[in-house]
């Protein structure tokens, strides 16, 4: 496998991601990222590519709609050892996305706070988060995907001792712990709306 050369970071948990990103920019990894991500990135001193601009296609609605791209998608979905989906992302200017960090918006937290609104509720459903998990975890042969930020050091010995690259063993690990989540992820939100229509009987 190619050692790891563009990564796609949005969380919204930031605790760890500096360091996590200041390594991978260490190893000449480049850096896509979305809006408050990318920010602090920048103020760490990090190299850091807009998602906006590599789409071309600016966050609208919000910031509901940041990475929902087939430039994204496409860069993750596509198989390397696939010569007709390589001639493909190619002929629409694709770049292939090697690993992707992602933590989901709070829903758990936010409902769990005192006097919530279902309007606050609905905007923490993440959407573009769970849909990137799920494409890279689909295609973990040639992607890594990273949900869990406990895992964020183990990923970084494991590539400086494989020259930047992660083993199979490891991605399938990643990706199915990444299933668990947004399994998870999606059951909290189902009990939660299932409380509200029972609330309105």
């Amino acid at each position: 496998m190619p050692a790891i050369k563009r990564a796609l970071i949005s969380v919204s948990k930031k605790e760890g991601i500096v360091g996590f990103a200041k390594e991978l920019d260490s190893m000449g990894v480049e850096i896509l990222s979305t809006g408050g991500t990318a920010k602090s990135l920048r103020e760490a001193g990090i190299s850091v590519r807009d998602v906006s601009d590599y789409t071309g296609f600016p966050e609208m609605l919000d910031g509901r709609v940041k990475t929902l791209h087939p430039r994204v998608h496409g860069g993750l979905l596509s198989r390397r050892n696939n010569p007709e989906d390589m001639e493909e992302i190619k002929k629409h200017g694709i770049d292939t996305i090697d690993m992707v960090v992602v933590n989901l918006y709070p829903f758990e937290e936010t409902i769990s706070k005192p006097g919530v609104s279902f309007e606050e509720a609905i905007e923490n459903i993440d959407i573009g988060g769970p849909a990137m998990l799920r494409s890279a975890s689909k295609n973990f042969q040639d992607v890594v995907v990273i949900a869990d930020p406990s895992d964020y050091a183990r990923i970084i010995e494991e590539m400086k001792s494989t020259n930047g690259d992660v083993s199979y063993k490891t991605r399938l690990e990643l990706a199915g712990k990444v299933f668990g989540h947004t399994s998870r992820y999606d059951g909290l939100i189902a009990d939660y709306l299932a409380k509200i229509i029972e609330e309105k009987k």
